[in-house]
């Protein structure tokens, strides 16, 4: 977690940026993610150089050999005048990493035109991969001294522990992502921290699951589901070479529409201790997805609101759910892309649950009668405040392909550990921790009373409502009679404090006509 110093730094480099009149706070972590992509480079080299030095056996290079291509190394620049910084990153690290090939930069002339890089080998390296996603990105602070000023206290923190520290480096990258999120940008694209390890929790994921997020945005449910497993089976260590090497560089797929959520997702992930992540820059929706059958567990929270063209929608999503609404779309997608047995855990609005459309009512019936759906817990509409005060619920289900709902298991979440205003302050209302340990004892759920918090659903009943999945439908409420006392006991009472109030009224104005 990042608090103190740490944070005091942070704060300051942020705050630097955004005085020099970078004011959008997605654009002040973009251009610190860029320079911590620059960093990363010449600390890569680093162990190139190092392994080399041991086994005195040659390896291919990031950085060209020659004068100027070593100028571009961090540790080489860091300590110049400002001009020169600047003319170094601007005219040189940034065209340099828009043109690598291959995870190797491109050399430059004396005339300071690039040299193209000719063959080498693909590197296994994230920042390889993350490389693709910087081919468009622009560079945008403009005062030398406000640069130079930035990459001292990224220096600062780097020359530390903090570099060496994979969770405090992912610390590190939420923290700027929650600032983002803090100020007003980005909130469609963030689900609340304890939401998503909920949602991890329920569906806990294994070292040998591929696991997707179809509408990544800043890569939240794949960090907390790697994090489930490096808590769970990594660091126990209970993970074989194998399994090791399946979480370092297959593990983790993740699609978005958006360049910018496909490079901060990358650089998240590889901070999280993710080397190679499989993250794309599609709408998945598209007819040119056509991925089926690869996945064994989904995490979303995919767009609530808009639709899409229906030409562009893959034609086997419209078997499903003839619409063209996200929402609907997206839940047909996970099935889709699911193997047979894999579970996900998605966020929908409650308009999901009830809409009365046929493609509302045809997807709940595909996901009841066709598949297993094991839960719906309900969530307050406060939950993603101050950006939509929508209410929403957490779908849990496995794709089958032949049923296997039997009967539903219904929570009312009436709190997550946070007041449910705009605010969002922590408090100590929090129903999570009795969701995930009854949901861990569905057998012991079976004779609870629908007055209760959580309760089951015969599939028969649902069936019978239309597959209806809102927990008003099935919820029962307790009303407790309420005894008044006699009138002539209520009008009794009303005539003595009419009489008090006289009498305070004449002694009130007895003391102002004096």
């Amino acid at each position: 977690m990042i608090t103190g110093e740490l944070k005091n730094k942070i704060d300051n480099i942020r705050q630097t940026i955004w005085n020099s009149g970078v004011s959008n706070p997605m654009t002040v972590v973009e251009q610190i993610t860029y320079l911590m992509f620059i960093h990363s480079l010449d600390a890569n080299e680093n162990m190139i150089e190092q392994m080399e030095a041991l086994d005195h056996k040659q390896r291919q290079h990031i950085f060209p050999a020659s004068l100027i291509g070593q100028s571009m190394r961090w540790s080489r620049f860091r300590d110049r005048p400002a001009e020169e910084i600047y003319r170094i990153i601007s005219l040189r690290c940034f065209p340099a990493i828009r043109n690598m090939v291959n995870g190797r930069l491109p050399d430059f002339n004396e005339r300071g035109e690039m040299i193209p890089v000719e063959g080498g080998e693909e590197q296994k390296s994230g920042f390889a991969a993350f490389s693709e996603f910087m081919k468009d990105a622009a560079f945008l602070i403009q005062d030398p001294l406000v640069l130079q000023k930035v990459i001292a206290g990224l220096d600062d923190l780097f020359q530390n522990e903090f570099y060496a520290d994979r969770d405090l480096q992912g610390d590190f990258y939420e923290y700027m992502l929650s600032q983002m999120s803090a100020s007003g940008e980005l909130g469609q694209f963030r689900t609340p921290k304890q939401i998503r390890e909920l949602m991890v929790e329920l569906v806990r994921p294994t070292p040998d699951d591929l696991i997707c997020d179809p509408a990544c945005g800043t890569a939240g449910f794949l960090i907390s589901a790697s994090e489930f497993i490096r808590r769970h089976h990594l660091n126990p260590g209970r993970m074989t070479p194998e399994q090791i090497e399946h979480f370092r560089h297959e593990a983790f797929t993740g699609f978005d529409t958006d360049p910018t959520m496909a490079r901060l997702s990358s650089m998240n992930l590889v901070l999280h201790g993710i080397d190679q992540p499989n993250i794309r820059r599609q709408d998945s929706l598209n007819k040119l997805n056509a991925l089926s059958g690869r996945f064994d567990l989904i995490l979303a929270n995919p767009p609530f609101k808009g639709s899409v063209d229906k030409t562009g929608i893959e034609e086997s999503l419209k078997t499903v759910a003839n619409t063209t609404k996200t929402e609907l779309l997206f839940v047909a997608l996970f099935l889709r892309m699911l193997k047979k047995g894999g579970r996900c855990a998605c966020i929908v609005p409650d308009g999901v649950l009830f809409g009365s459309s046929n493609a509302h009512r045809s997807l709940r019936q595909h996901l009841i009668e066709d598949h297993q759906l094991q839960a719906v817990i309900s969530m307050p509409s406060g939950v993603f405040k101050p950006y939509a005060g929508v209410s929403t619920a957490i779908l849990c289900f496995t794709k089958t392909g032949s049923g296997g709902t039997d009967r539903v298991w219904f929570y009312d979440m009436k709190a997550d550990g946070f007041t449910l205003d705009d605010k969002r302050n922590e408090t100590k209302e929090n129903d999570i921790p009795d969701i995930i340990e009854r949901f861990r004892n569905l057998e012991g759920e079976a004779n609870r009373e629908r007055t209760e918090q959580s309760f089951f659903v015969p599939k028969q009943e649902i069936a019978d409502n239309g597959y209806d999945l809102s927990i008003n439908k099935y919820k029962k409420v307790e009303y407790q009679p309420v005894v008044y006392p006699p009138t002539s006991e209520i009008l009794a009472e009303l005539e003595t404090l009419q009489r008090q109030i006289d009498a305070e009224m004449a002694e009130l104005k007895k003391m102002l006509s004096v």
